[in-house]
């Protein structure tokens, strides 16, 4: 693994390994699910309606943004990362620290886009299980989300307004 990680990054930065690690600990975690389903038999929606689909997209970006750019959060991140500076919005930057799967975490926590598969990964799960309840956790994100965009748009024509 190290030959590859060297020619796979001049830096020598790119936690390899621990980027393997998470992605079986992402695969064990399907499988796991997939049988305890399969053991519980639960049955998988024939179809899923787009109208879901969106919603738990939108739950999903809400969510992963919660998760790696709250201030409120950051106690999660914290093992993982250091603050580099705040942005607007009550939401932070952070970067990995470390080395390793500490570092490999911290990579995945402080993205929006790596954690959305990790958070997906959950909705979708939950959506197969109690549908009722994941439309219900999803529908609560996704009026956070409407409200953001509602916060932006106010500010901006308070902005607008002043200038």
């Amino acid at each position: 693994m190290a030959a590859a990680q060297g020619s796979y990054d001049e830096k020598g930065e790119a936690p390899v390994a621990g980027y393997a690690a998470l992605a079986a600990t992402f695969a064990a975690g399907v499988a796991v699910f997939t049988a305890v389903a399969r053991r519980q038999g639960v049955r998988l929606p024939e179809r899923v309606p787009p109208w879901d689909v969106a919603l738990l997209g939108v739950a999903t970006f809400k969510a992963s943004r919660l998760l790696s750019k709250d201030k409120v959060t950051s106690f999660l991140r914290a093992p993982f990362t250091r603050r580099t500076e705040e942005i607007p919005a009550g939401e932070v930057m952070d970067e990995p620290r470390g080395s390793g799967v500490q570092r490999a975490v911290g990579d995945l926590v402080s993205c929006p886009f790596c954690a959305s598969v990790w958070v997906a990964g959950a909705l979708v799960g939950g959506y197969a299980c109690v549908p009722r309840a994941a439309r219900l956790v999803s529908a609560g994100l996704t009026a956070v989300t409407l409200a953001d965009w509602l916060q932006y748009a106010w500010s901006f024509t308070e902005q607008q307004a002043e200038g």
